[in-house]
């Protein structure tokens, strides 16, 4: 898969590296550096592309200003991507409006898009947190989320001593955290592990912006918040065979839990 990601800054050239270090290796991965000083309203996107860009097959939008953002359509026409992926990881870079304006004019293309929000919400079927996530069909923008977005992990535990022996990184986020929190989870108890996970990815920095909003009709809270939501659970929930049983309140006062077997 031919792949061309639109960077600016740091936010998108750490995802680069990570996607080159660790994508397979038929992905070729080529970077077009957009202009840091676009004017707010444009109306001639050509103006500030060069004549030719590398041919894609998918446009990965990873732009950290809304002028950037306004290029997308004529980028993708440009390099010829029939798919586009452009996470919303702060929303002052890629407002809902702008986003909800830019996949219209890519479906008037032909071209299919999503815009996960944030990025680690990415599956090969869909986008978004819990009760805003949405579904999408399309083989391109599938088979980059095999390998990047949504943190998926296999963890072997010690059923003798409850201790995180190995941790496989099935799918990464896009900026490495997830297999950063992988490489810290090893010798953790299962007791600890969802915590740690949760501050090895605060410590990594994870990438996403740290400003309350509208997660969905149910949650307001950061996209960096949201971030460690997800690889909290999915750590969560591999670990939770082997973790202690929580005390339950019975009319003589606590008892411990009933034991769950691992694997149950």
């Amino acid at each position: 898969m031919r792949i061309l990601a639109v960077v600016q800054g740091n936010y998108g050239t750490r995802k680069v590296a990570n996607i080159r270090s660790h994508g397979p290796a038929d992905w070729m991965v080529e970077v077009f550096d957009a202009p840091r000083a676009l004017p707010q309203i444009i109306d001639d996107p050509e103006e500030f592309l060069p004549e030719e860009l590398p041919q894609a097959d998918l446009l990965l939008y990873l732009g950290e200003s809304p002028s950037v953002a306004q290029l997308v359509p004529a980028i993708a026409k440009l390099c010829g991507a029939r798919a586009v992926i452009a996470p919303i990881d702060n929303t002052a870079w890629l407002p809902q409006g702008m986003a909800n304006q830019l996949q219209r004019e890519l479906d008037a293309l032909g071209i299919a898009s999503v815009f996960p929000k944030p990025f680690c919400t990415l599956t090969p079927d869909s986008y978004g947190y819990r009760r805003s996530a949405k579904h999408y069909d399309n083989e391109l923008i599938t088979s980059f989320a095999h390998h990047f977005g949504k943190p998926k992990l296999k963890i072997t535990v010690n059923p003798e001593t409850k201790r995180i022996e190995a941790v496989d990184v099935i799918r990464d986020a896009t900026c490495g955290s997830a297999r950063h929190v992988a490489q810290g989870l090893v010798g953790v108890s299962a007791d600890e592990a969802e915590f740690e996970a949760g501050m090895l990815h605060h410590h990594y920095p994870c990438l996403a912006a740290m400003v309350q909003e509208q997660i969905d009709d149910r949650l307001v809270d950061t996209l960096m918040h949201v971030a460690g939501f997800i690889i909290r659970d999915e750590v969560g929930e591999q670990v939770k065979p082997f973790k202690k049983p929580v005390p339950y309140m019975t009319v003589e006062g606590y008892v411990s839990g009933k034991e769950d077997s691992p694997g149950s």
